[in-house]
């Protein structure tokens, strides 16, 4: 995903000279390039991502359409006041691109795990919020970013990420795309869960199962018309993210299907309300906090 950002925006850079890219010393073998075309609307703050947003937000006052990169823990947590009254407060022009969704960085500690920044991010008036599954979702993402003219949290994963669209349509700000058909379960996923729903769907298959396996690259906002019309199909629905299970996805859907009266079987599975103390990598991680294991076919199937 991190290649496709940088490609992306270096695309979207050569036909609009306000696009200026600032990293906290982040982006190491992914930037260069964009540095090397764009040197003058590129700056490395060092590590201090408080004045880094404040520089974001000067920058975007001043015209610029600025692209913030980091660590997600760095880029949303550190420097949260910042983002809430510098950025979204005056609804400053800058999307903020994070890297290493969920354990991608799971070797390095709780310190550098993203389980909770969809909940923060989806909190602050004024912010979109949008969690790309592929790399071709993050392209498409990009783009809209580059269209919205306000504050914008990209959450990415890093890098090698396989690409699960066939077909590839233009991206709707706030839709649900379906990426395969069914009738026996709805499967919604964000970020980088995508792949893992795709490889939950197969194994399904081969059982005989249909799942209806949709992408959910918008958090916020959502078009709630699009998810009532998955829960009037009165089919289980669950919800996976690599994130806390409070305030990322299976929050927003969860609030929709409250909000709309309509009873409908659902079920949450990210990570539970606690911090992983596990050292290991992301596999790892994920097994130990028992966010790989595919549903039960028991709470679905009647």
């Amino acid at each position: 995903m991190r290649t496709a950002f940088v490609n992306t925006l270096k695309e979207l850079a050569r036909k609009d000279d306000r696009i200026f890219l600032v990293t906290a010393d982040m982006g190491f073998s992914v930037l260069e390039n964009f540095r090397e075309e764009f040197p003058n609307r590129f700056l490395n703050t060092g590590i201090a991502e408080q004045n880094t947003i404040g520089i974001a937000a000067g920058l975007a006052m001043s015209g610029k359409i600025v692209y913030v990169y980091s660590i997600i823990p760095f880029i949303t947590m550190r420097c949260f006041e910042q983002i809430r009254l510098d950025l979204a407060y005056n609804n400053a022009n800058v999307k903020l691109v994070g890297v290493g969704a969920g354990f991608t960085y799971g070797s390095m500690g709780s310190s550098h795990h993203a389980i909770e920044d969809i909940s923060i991010m989806r909190s602050i008036p004024n912010m979109t919020v949008l969690c790309p599954g592929d790399p071709f979702e993050t392209e498409e993402l990009i783009k809209r970013s580059y269209e919205i003219t306000g504050p914008v949290y990209i959450r990415l994963g890093k890098n090698g990420e396989p690409i699960i669209h066939k077909n590839r349509n233009k991206i709707e700000i706030g839709e649900p795309i379906s990426i395969t058909e069914g009738d026996d379960l709805i499967l919604i996923t964000t970020s980088n869960t995508l792949e893992l729903g795709k490889s939950w769907v197969d194994e399904f298959g081969v059982e005989g199962i249909k799942v209806n396996l949709v992408s959910m690259p918008t958090i916020k906002p959502i078009n709630q018309s699009s998810i009532i019309k998955l829960i009037d199909r009165n089919i289980p629905i669950i919800t996976l993210e690599e994130h806390s299970i409070i305030g990322g996805l299976g929050s927003t859907i969860s609030e929709i299907i409250a909000e709309s009266g309509k009873g409908v079987k659902f079920r949450r599975m990210g990570i539970n309300d606690e911090f992983s103390h596990h050292v290991g990598g992301a596999e790892y991680q994920r097994k130990k906090l028992n966010i790989l294991q595919k549903p039960e076919k028991s709470w679905f199937l009647k």
